[in-house]
Order: structure tokens, then sequence, then C-alpha cells
């Protein structure tokens, strides 16, 4: 049990009604889930108001309620705390609640388009080899040390997020790395956090559906490093136009890195081959097991945050060219029958391009390359076309086929992508609605030597139609096709 007047510490509190000297059990956002004694925060959300939910909190035992705007109906003994922003509230709370475990220990946000998954994920790895105890906090999972969990968001709710720092704190890590969506700054999942650095890896086209603007989208990452504090550092790729904006206003030490501009930390790629990446970084040679000319600048950013955090460099250097790739990301395997397939999460014109460029500077151009690709339901529409115009573009064929539809209709999704395909290529592509149809046309349409790209899904295990997940794997799927034909 926790005293309401001590989780309320920071919280900018407009006006109460009641006590705040009473003990509380938990906090909840949920109105189902409130138990006897709980504090419920009414979120005004984008599908729903918490607001609409306080009797049904009140009626499950809640005795505080903290909100943007007093109830009509005020019930004795309840306190009700009116507040500006119930989303700063709710993240303050929950660091009050846990004892502010951010302090606890190193935390590193990671922040961009794309790249946060793999760059989290290799720090979680590097460090870990390194010797010392770590948590993550990703798009693919949560990591508390050694013990896996589940992930369900980029970055999870305050509550969440501080309760999986404090199980970290609990077992000795030292470090987190964590993802840092433009969704969890907005909506204020981040604030209370105590970061000890921060790294930009890239912008662009990608949730305007939600932010509706390039710039409010630019302006909402770049707050993340307008916030850290000055004990602090923030690295940021230079090489992106908007790298050395993110680096403006913030008090952070200053560092960056680039392929192609001048950064503190610079690399050059020697050779870029299906088995690995070989590298020119600072005048030394690295070898990585990683592909493409995204990942080296991922590598970068993990370079610099290695020793930024203390590592010497050629023991960096040593376990940079350790790591493994990470689930989803550029993974591959090769059949029997000398098929490459290739799976990847690139689900923004910008990480198909990167994906499609990278197999197009590997290949001999004596194969095939086909693209199976969606474009997920209830989210960005404008880059559906965009997507289509990449993927037919720099593949020999393309298979447009569902991807998450969610609650959209997959056929009207296809057909907004089909109209991004440039006449001269119209016959190069074809639709199949189903998306295991669309994996098995690829693999009968290849042959020898031939590449597949299955894109858009990476890491995830299933496929949302209608608010129902469907057990689906990517990489499951084209890996027994692919022996299926071979017999």
């Amino acid at each position: 049990m926790k005293i309401l007047k001590d989780i309320l510490y920071k919280v900018g509190i407009e006006a109460v009604n009641g006590t705040t000297d009473i003990a509380i059990n938990y906090i909840h956002f949920d109105s189902r889930k409130v138990e006897m004694n709980d504090v419920f925060v009414a979120i005004r959300g984008t599908v729903s108001d918490g607001h609409d939910f306080i009797e049904k909190a009140l009626s499950q035992g809640a005795t505080a309620v903290i909100c943007e705007e007093f109830p009509s109906v005020i019930v004795n003994g309840v306190t009700y705390i009116k507040v500006e922003d119930a989303n700063h509230a709710l993240a303050v709370m929950a660091a009050n609640f846990y004892e502010n475990p951010s302090e606890g220990l190193k935390l590193v946000g990671v922040t961009g388009t794309n790249g946060k998954t793999t760059i989290a994920s290799l720090l979680f790895q590097l460090f870990k080899k390194a010797g010392y105890k770590v948590g993550l906090l990703s798009t693919v999972k949560i990591m508390v040390n050694d013990q896996e969990f589940k992930a369900t968001h980029t970055t999870p709710d305050s509550l969440t997020i501080n309760h999986y720092l404090y199980e970290m704190i609990a077992v000795g890590c030292e470090f987190c790395f964590m993802e840092v969506s433009s969704h969890g700054i907005h909506q204020k999942r981040t604030e209370g956090l105590h970061f000890t650095g921060g790294i930009f890896t890239n912008l662009s086209h990608d949730h305007l559906d939600y932010h509706k603007t390039f710039a409010e989208y630019r302006d909402v990452k770049k707050s993340f490093f307008d916030h850290l504090p000055k004990t602090a550092f923030a690295i940021s790729n230079v090489d992106d136009k908007n790298g050395t904006i993110m680096l403006q206003n913030t008090k952070a030490k200053k560092i960056t890195y680039a392929l192609k501009s001048y950064a503190d930390y610079k690399a050059q790629i020697l050779e870029n081959q299906f088995t690995g990446l070989l590298l020119k970084i600072n005048n030394h040679e690295v070898w990585s097991k990683l592909i493409g000319s995204f990942n080296a600048y991922n590598l970068l950013a993990i370079l610099a945050t290695a020793e930024a955090l203390g590592l010497e460099e050629q023991e960096a250097l040593r376990l940079l060219s350790e790591l493994e790739s990470v689930s989803g990301r550029f993974q591959y395997v090769i059949s029997e029958g000398k098929v490459t397939a290739i799976v990847d999460y690139a689900h923004t014109p910008d990480a198909l391009e990167n994906v499609l460029k990278t197999i197009e500077n590997i290949r001999t151009k004596n194969e095939q390359l086909i693209t199976v690709v969606g474009c997920g339901g209830d989210r960005d529409k404008t880059k559906r076309p965009i997507m289509a115009q990449i993927a037919s573009t720099l593949s020999d064929k393309v298979v447009f086929t569902s991807d998450n539809p969610r609650t959209e209709n997959p056929e009207t999704i296809i057909e907004e992508m089909e109209k991004g395909v440039e006449p001269q290529n119209f016959k190069k592509t074809v639709s199949v609605l189903d998306r295991k149809q669309a994996i098995k046309m690829a693999c009968q349409l290849a042959n020898p030597n031939d590449i597949i790209l299955i894109a858009g899904k990476g890491h995830e295990t299933y496929q949302e139609i209608n608010g129902v997940r469907h057990d689906f794997d990517d990489m499951k799927i084209v890996q027994e096709l692919l022996t299926l034909l071979n017999k």
C-alpha cells in the first residue's frame, strides 16, 4: 500500500476534493482492472474518454480519481484530483509508485522511424556479452536480464514501463535499452523517466494517420531530446536531414554518427555481402554478421552508445563483431533448392527501399528478386501507393497481399497500393489476398539462386484480422513451403 499524497509528488494539481492522506493499493487507467482502494486515472484517448468510466471505476472500489474535469456527481468518501494533463499525471505517479526506478540504472532511449528495435536489441546483446545485467523494452520483447516477457507496444504504458524497470533494479540490472515511439512521447508515457542518453536513427514517412503532418511527427521526436538533462548524451545520425534538428535545443552532450557527413563516428563500407559487412570505423576495420548500409548506421549508433556508457573502444569493437541479427530484421534462410528467402519488418516506404537497395547491392543480377508486401489496416493510408511504387520499381516480380488488415477490407488496402504502380511495372505485379498463398506463389515463381523478400511483419507471429490475432509467422511459413517445393 502507498499513500496517495506521496505518489502525487511532482504532479501538476489544479484542484482537490477530499483528502490525499489515504492508502491506495494500485493505479489503473483501465476501469475494468480497478479493484478495492485503487486510484483510477481518467485518460482521454483517441477511441474513448476515461472520464466516461469514472462511475464504473468507483463501483469496483476505486477510492481516488485523477481527472482533467470533475464529474457532475461527487461521491462522498472519494478523493478527486483535477490535473491539467492526465497522461502526464499517470506517468509521474507511475514513477513515484515504483520508487523512480529509472534513476537506479542507466536508461537509454532509441527513437526514429527505422532501426529502433535493432539498436535497442543489439545494445542489450552487446552489454550482456560484456558481462552486465541488462534490461530491454522493445517491440519484439521485454527482457529483465535473462527473463523474457511478451511485448504489446513499441513503448508500453507508463505503469508497465516503471513496473519492468523496478523488476530490473530488483535483479541488479545496470543498464536498460528502450524503444521510444512518437506515440509514446506524445502520450507522455516517458514522462517521469530519467534518461542517461538518447539515440536518433532517422525520420521518414510513417504514422501520419496519428500525427497528421510530418512537421508534427518530427517535433514530437525532437521533444524527447529537448527534455534530456545536461548529464545525459544525445547521439544523432547527421546523414539524416533531421539529425541536426534533433540536437538543436538539447542540453545533453551531443555525439554524431554518419556514413557520408563529418561526424564523431564515421564508417566506410568496404564489403557488403549476404555473409555480412566489412566496415572501416574511425580507422578500425570491423567485420559484422549484419547486412546492408542501414545496419552500418545501426552499428555506428551502437558503438557510440557503448563508449558513451563507459566501454573501452577496443572492447566495444570486439563485441560489435560478435552481434547476431535481430528476429525479423533482414533474417534470411537459403533452401536446399538454393532459393534465398529474406524476412524483414520493413513497413514504411523508407525501410522497404533500404532493404530492397541492400539486396540490389549484394545480388549478382543473374537472379530474380521477388517481393511479397502488404500494408497494415487502420493505419496511415498515404504510404500504401508509395510502398507499392517502391516495391514494383526495385523488384523483378511483386506479390501484393494482406499484412495485418485489422478492421479494414484487405481488398481495399491492396487496391490503394496498386494505384502507386507505374505503367511500365504493371506486368511485374500480381495480387493474392491470402498472405500464405502469396508467399506460396513467390516460392513457386522462384528458381535456384533467386531471392524472395517477405516484407512488413518481420518478427510478428500473428496476423490481425477483424480484431482477432491468428498464428502467422512469415519465416516459418516460407521455410515450410520451400521445403515442400524441394521434394
